[in-house]
Formats: structure tokens, sequence, C-alpha cells
């Protein structure tokens, strides 16, 4: 008999995701990762359960305004050449899919994807006892150009066809809604159905104490191998050996350094993002507004106002960018009026595949192995989902969601 009926390799939003919901099915679950749960990319993110978010960064418009993204010291995306030329398939199969016919492709299984979020989230914010994190005022998307917010009318409609609800509001209105704004705004669009979170790292805190309390284990050690079997995974880590009925690799950007899985194979990127905290300075807005020509978010968190966004195509072990976060702080400062010298600032890798979807399902090698990981920006948002997909796979259920588009031997060009 194994140790435990599922081991999940990774404890961020989506691992701890898939430990409650494995948990509350009554399995017997391990969780293991070497740092406190949710501590790594979870830690930084924009906070928002962004159901509206089914349009991917792979989009028409990159093509034909990537050299002032990439050369433009004001630009959103920042590009490591040197990482580029290294990994030119992944940048090629990122670029061919930013074509209009697999961009539509891709919002379209985002966004059936997206649909199942809140079923997926909401019993594990009941089960974590964290309603009170939870702030329902939607999310407020502005631009600051009449150029700028015209091109985003093909964008925004085709999230309507998708089944996205949102409301145009005017400036006026806007500012009303965001008094702290100081940019000018020429459009605001209001995703009134969204929500966001005071503090996730807070939420992650509480599911993990939900599942311990559950009866669910926990090892503070991280994953190095796995070797499957036909009844069952040995589990190999920091010195220690363990066994399991299925195992769940859901380490977000580090999920191919675990030998036997056959991660390694698959083109598993990262986008690094970064933000700065302003500790006293929450008040500035009420809900998480992003800047579209900007590209990042401001954001009210428990501890401060949260500055993050924008995209690095860099090495998952390259040093900071220090530019990166001046960016960010130099933004948000056009668009919230002077601040103070950030309190701290952050670096994250959001794991993300070339075609902007996730990876959930069986490994190719085993079907003992399971997959979850690949979420991108919103991680924090298919979490839910993600976790209990992943109950279902390791039951022998049928999933209510199609994954073959989320397989890992998908065509990924």
């Amino acid at each position: 008999m194994a140790d435990f009926d599922i081991a999940i390799a990774g404890a961020g939003a989506v691992g701890m995701s898939c430990a409650l919901w494995a948990q509350m099915r009554g399995h017997r679950v391990l969780l293991m990762d070497p740092e406190p749960p949710g501590s790594g990319t979870s830690y930084g993110n924009a906070c928002t359960l962004a159901t509206y978010a089914c349009l991917p960064v792979n989009d028409p418009s990159v093509l034909t305004s990537l050299p002032g993204l990439m050369f433009s010291k004001d630009s959103p995306l920042s590009l490591s050449y040197a990482h580029a030329l290294r990994n030119p398939r992944w940048m090629l199969s990122f670029l061919a899919n930013c074509r209009a016919a697999p961009s539509h492709r891709i919002a379209d299984h985002l966004a059936d994807l997206l649909s199942h979020a809140d079923a997926g989230i909401n019993p594990l914010i009941e089960a974590a006892g964290a309603g009170d994190l939870v702030v329902a005022r939607g999310q407020l998307s502005v631009w600051s150009t009449g150029k700028a917010g015209k091109a985003a009318t093909s964008g925004l409609e085709r999230r309507r066809a998708l089944g996205v609800p949102w409301r145009e509001v005017g400036p006026d209105e806007a500012l009303e809604m965001e008094p702290g704004l100081h940019l000018p705004v020429k459009r605001a669009v209001h995703f009134h159905a969204a929500r966001h979170l005071r503090d996730p790292q807070e939420f992650i805190t509480r599911m993990h104490r939900a599942f311990t309390e559950l009866g669910g284990s926990a090892l503070t050690a991280a994953v190095e191998a796995v070797r499957p079997s036909a009844c069952g995974v040995e589990l190999q880590a920091e010195g220690q050996s363990l066994t399991a009925g299925h195992a769940v690799i859901a380490c977000g950007a580090f999920s191919r350094r675990i030998e036997g899985t056959g991660t390694q194979k698959l083109p598993l990127g990262t986008e690094r993002g970064y933000h700065v905290m302003f500790r006293d300075e929450a008040h500035r807005v009420t809900r998480p507004v992003g800047w579209g020509e900007a590209g990042f978010y401001a954001v009210p968190h428990a501890n401060g106002l949260r500055l993050t966004g924008t995209v690095e195509i860099a090495a998952l072990d390259a040093p900071a960018n220090k530019r990166r976060l001046a960016y960010i702080a130099r933004k948000g400062a056009e668009m919230l009026g002077a601040l103070p010298e950030p309190d701290s600032e952050w670096l994250g890798y959001r794991p993300t595949m070339p075609d902007s979807l996730p990876v959930i399902g069986r490994s190719p090698q085993s079907e003992r192995v399971l997959y979850a990981f690949g979420h991108q920006h919103i991680g924090l948002t298919l979490g839910g989902i993600t976790g209990r997909l992943i109950a279902d796979l390791a039951e022998g259920r049928q999933p209510n969601v199609d994954l073959a588009p989320f397989a890992a031997d998908r065509s990924y060009a």
C-alpha cells in the first residue's frame, strides 16, 4: 500500500488548491515544497480573480508593435536577447501563436476554463474561512490616449463574445470610481464581475491550515525525482523516499527540474514579473486598476499599495532587472501622483507555455503523474478549478471541462 493517495510537488496557488481539493475529497494527501506555502511566485501577484483574462499575451498586436515593445524605455515588455538566442524554438512558437487564428483559438480555450474558475475557487474560500479576504468591486481598466483606447475595442468585443461581462465607463465616472487617478482617462472599462483578494498569501496560508486540519500532511522538501510504475509513484525528496498512488507536478516555472516526470521535454518558459510595495499608500485605489498602455496594475493590498505587472522574457536564474522595477515605480507616479520610495520590491516567475495555455492532465509517460502548471498570469484565478480537475483525474472521473487543449502532448506552434 502506498504511503499516500496523492503527493503534490509545489505549494503555490495551484499546488495548494490541488492539495485542498484532494483532501476535501477524503484522500490521503502529501504536499511537498522546500518553501512556505504561497511564498514563491504566488506571493507577488496582482491579487485579482481575473475571470475576464481570456485574451492571451499572444496577440496579433504584438507582431505589429514588436520593435516599439522591445526598444522603448517605456515598454511594458523587456526581452533578454541572450535568452532569446538560447531558446529560439520557444520564441518562434510564441510569435507563431500571435497570429490571429491561433490567438483566437487560445482565447476560446482560456474563456472556457475561466468560466469554471469561480466554481473551482469558491469552495476553497469557504473551506479556508477566507471570505473576509474577498472584495467584490470589479476591476477597472483605463487607457490614457484615444489611440490606445480605440485599439482595445477588438479585444473587448472578443471578450464580450466569449461571455465576459463588462461595461463602458465614461472618464468622469472612472475618476469618481477612482479619484486617486492622476493620468488623463480617455477610455475606461469596468469588469464588474471580477473580485480581488486583500492578501493572496494569507489566503494560501489559510488553505494550508484547512488542509492540515482535515488531515493533510506536509513535507518541507523539494521533490527531486519520481519513478512511476503501474501501481503508483515513488518520489525522492532530499534523501527521503515516499510512495503515492499519483504524483502531481505543480511547481510552476520550476516544474521541468524534477527528473522522471517527462516535463523536461515540454517548452515551459518564464514571463518574469515584478512588483513594488508602498506600505502606507493602499488608499490610492479601491480596486485593481490596470493602465493599458503601461501594462501594469495598481492594487489595494492589506499591507499597502502594490504596483505589479509587465513582462520580462529572460532566464529563470537571471538576476533581477532593476530597470523593470524603476519602470513600474515611475509609471506608478504618473498614474497616481507622487509616491514615496518603495518599502519593498519583488521578482516572480510566471510559468508560461508558448501558447499561453496551462498544462493540465496526465503525463504522456505515465497516467500516475499528473501535470498542473503553466498558468502564466492567472494561476491564482485558475488554481481552484485546476485543483478540482486534478482530483477528478486522480479518481478516474471524467472532468466536466474538455482537457484536450491543455494536454501536455498538444501542438505548441
